[in-house]
């Protein structure tokens, strides 16, 4: 159990606190602003929807949202509807049990941040303002990093969900990152042996109903900073992007996985595609369920940009980084938007 850690948000949420503990509060200029949702709408700005079926088109549109948006949601993907709604209906079942049977799966925090396990902070810094979220990280790739035995076992099929789930995400990922170099004119394999043996973390996340939802986030304002995450929801929705200054929500869309880029590929592509900053709002009256497939390079790898997408008319716009480095100084900084990759700019 976590001795040092604030209480889980669910155990906050269940004991029905009417005001949002401090810790939860969100600077006034980081909160989410109900009032922009009606103008962003309005504007038709949705996120776009690429039919990986469609083979003529797929590699235009993926280019376009890449360059765009850097997110799209992807249809006829090859994963199993039944397999989604496995994994969803798996993490509702750990979320929905007893405390004390969650608990026995716990991070364990002399082992750093982030640990895997049942947790509701992903940061070693005391003083950061805390997430309005619990989760459960499983460490799902290389296969050597799978241990069952530290995932939920009293969850009927809840181990065997995780590892097909695995499976598929790791397919569809490696087939999105061939796409996505060909959109470039880059060999198809460019982008994955450029990532190396792919880590592979897949987490389960629980937004409670929130007290005073208008003061807290569920996820703070961050750019991932792996390769490529796929992300599916339920049907409550509540995660942003941001587009042009504004934040673009992302409404659930039936059977469909989210492709979200990430920091080391914005790297790779030398910023012709960038991560796409995001974040996770919450509302007073409904939990929502979310699954995140996080793809990402080993920490010993280097990341550099495409010999092929740098020129004298498009100088390399990022310093080569060790993933490893990159990682630790992520967790040391918090997320904040996209200042971590921002401090390896080259002054042109």
């Amino acid at each position: 159990m976590e001795t040092a850690a604030p209480p889980r948000v669910q155990a906050l949420a269940d004991a029905g606190v009417p005001h949002l503990p401090t810790q939860y509060i969100q600077p006034p200029d980081l909160r989410a602003d109900p009032s922009h949702w009606p103008r962003s709408l309005s504007l038709s700005l949705s996120l776009p929807v690429v039919d990986l079926s469609a083979a003529a088109t797929t590699t235009d549109a993926v280019r376009r949202a890449c360059a765009d948006w850097g997110a799209f949601h992807v249809v006829n993907h090859g994963v199993p509807p039944g397999l989604l709604d496995a994994i969803r209906g798996a993490g509702l079942a750990f979320f929905r049990a007893p405390m004390a049977e969650k608990l026995r799966f716990g991070c364990d925090p002399a082992r750093g941040a982030a640990t895997e396990g049942y947790g509701s902070r992903m940061l070693a810094n005391d003083d950061s303002v805390l997430d309005w979220r619990d989760y459960f990280d499983h460490h799902t790739l290389p296969e050597s990093r799978r241990d069952p035995a530290r995932w939920p076992d009293f969850v009927p099929g809840y181990r065997d969900t995780v590892v097909e789930y695995s499976n598929n995400m790791k397919a569809l990922a490696e087939r999105l990152l061939c796409i996505i170099s060909e959109s470039l004119n880059l060999p198809p394999s460019y982008l994955q042996e450029a990532v190396g043996e792919a880590y592979q973390n897949i987490t389960i996340s629980y937004y409670s109903p929130c007290p005073q939802p208008d003061l807290a986030l569920g996820l703070q304002s961050h750019s991932d900073f792996g390769v490529i995450t796929l992300l599916i929801q339920d049907d409550v929705g509540g995660l942003e992007v941001l587009k042009d200054g504004m934040w673009i929500p992302v409404p659930p869309l039936p059977d469909a996985i989210l492709v979200i880029l990430s920091d080391q590929t914005e790297i790779m592509t030398n910023g012709k595609y960038k991560s796409v900053v995001h974040r996770a709002v919450v509302n007073a009256k409904h939990a929502r369920l979310s699954v995140a497939t996080f793809y990402d390079p080993p920490k010993s790898q280097k990341i550099c940009a495409a010999p092929q997408l740098v020129s004298k008319d498009y100088p390399q716009k990022y310093r080569d980084v060790i993933y490893g480095d990159y990682v630790s100084s992520w967790y040391k900084k918090g997320p904040e938007g996209k200042r971590n990759i921002d401090t390896l700019l080259i002054e042109q």
